[in-house]
This record gives structure tokens, C-alpha cells and sequence, in this order.
């Protein structure tokens, strides 16, 4: 299984660049191909609908694409930036989001986030969903959120309260049995709804291939 683990925080340092990698090495340990990324590493100017008419797709937004492409399934650690996504992570992707096909249809994600508050970044995840799920994106429905992260990691780079590392070890277990068995089982049942403006299929609202 290959994974995309993208850091959403620009900021050197950053805790949820450190769980990023945390996570990354949690998907490595259980049996997966786990690829750490940086969201500053695939910088993209604002989306301009003009922009994108004269210039096309930014460079970075095709790497940021096939780096995708190239994944069973990803996860984004995304930082809260007043109790909604960061603006850098909402733009990418809305750039990402005007590819045909579509690069988030049918990929697998978990979101984690970090945060010094107490809530962890839970509510910028929640808002993180919307467009990844519009988008056809299959969003694990257990979401990690690291409360006050800046007392929360050991120089080794774990979780310090065993517990919350037992938890987050369990999620990317669970995240992954479910990844491996809609790659590796045709027989399953897929089910999803488009989302406005995809071509791709039948005039219908909800399919269902065996």
C-alpha cells in the first residue's frame, strides 16, 4: 500500500509537520509505503480562474497531482486556522480540483491534526472534510486530534501519553485494513455520489459496481 502523508503547515517546525511524520512512520511500521511531503514544497499562487486560462495548471499543482495519483490512499495533517482549513490548504485544493479526472475521486484519507489548544485542530478537520468529500474523496470517519501538541511529543518523536500513541497506532491500522481491502478485494460493493461537474460517468446521482 503507498500512502501520501502531507504536512498542511508551511511553518519550519511545525506540530503538525510532526505528525505528519509520526503518522508517516506508524503507516511504515504497519506494513505500508508511507511518502512524507510538505504542503511548502508545492507552493501554488492564489487560484485565478484567469491565471488558469492563460498559463494552465502550475507546475507545482501537477507534481502535487501525480504524487497523488501515485497513492492508494493519503493523509493530510492540517493545521486549524480559526476554527476552519488554513488558506494554503484550501487552495491547493482548489487547484487540484480542476484536474480531469478528478485526483481526489476515490482516494482514501485520514486527517489528523495538531494544535497547542485544547481542542486540537478537531474543528479545522471537520471543515477539511467538506470539500474532500465533495471532491469523491473516501474520508475515514475516525479523525485524530493532538491537544496542546507542544507537550505532547518525545524528543524520540512518539507521543509522550501512551494512550493517545496506542490510539493513533489503532487508527492507521484500521485506516489501512480498510484501504487494503477496497484495493485488494474487486468483489466489494463501491458506492459514491458525484460531485458537481464530474463527466466522467452516467447522469446518475449515486452508482453502485460490483
Amino acid at each position: 500500500m503507498r500512502v501520501l502523508v502531507l504536512s498542511g503547515s508551511f511553518r519550519k517546525g511545525s506540530l503538525n509537520s510532526q505528525l505528519a511524520v509520526l503518522t508517516a512512520r506508524l503507516m511504515s511500521d504497519n506494513g505500508a509505503t508511507a511518502e512524507f511531503a510538505n504542503l511548502r514544497d508545492f507552493d501554488m499562487p492564489s487560484y485565478d480562474g484567469d491565471i488558469e486560462a492563460a498559463q494552465g495548471q502550475p507546475d507545482n499543482s501537477v507534481a502535487l497531482r501525480d504524487r497523488l495519483r501515485a497513492a492508494h490512499a493519503f493523509v493530510i495533517a492540517s493545521p486549524e486556522y480559526n476554527a476552519s482549513v488554513p488558506g494554503v490548504v484550501k487552495n491547493a485544493i482548489d487547484w487540484l480540483s480542476r484536474f480531469r479526472p478528478q485526483p481526489f475521486k476515490d482516494k482514501h484519507a485520514l486527517l489528523v491534526s495538531a494544535s497547542p489548544s485544547m481542542v486540537g485542530g478537531n474543528r479545522g478537520l471537520w471543515a477539511l472534510r467538506v470539500p474532500l468529500e465533495h471532491l469523491g474523496t473516501r474520508v475515514y470517519p475516525d479523525m485524530f486530534s493532538l491537544a496542546t501538541a507542544h507537550q505532547a511529543f518525545a524528543d524520540s518523536g512518539d507521543l509522550i501519553d501512551a494512550g493517545l500513541q496506542e490510539r493513533l497506532d489503532s487508527t492507521v491500522k484500521a485506516f489501512l485494513s480498510l484501504v487494503a481491502a477496497d484495493t485488494h478485494y474487486p468483489a466489494l460493493q463501491r458506492c459514491w455520489y458525484e460531485f458537481l461537474g464530474d463527466q466522467t460517468s452516467a447522469p446518475v446521482t449515486q452508482r453502485a459496481e460490483e
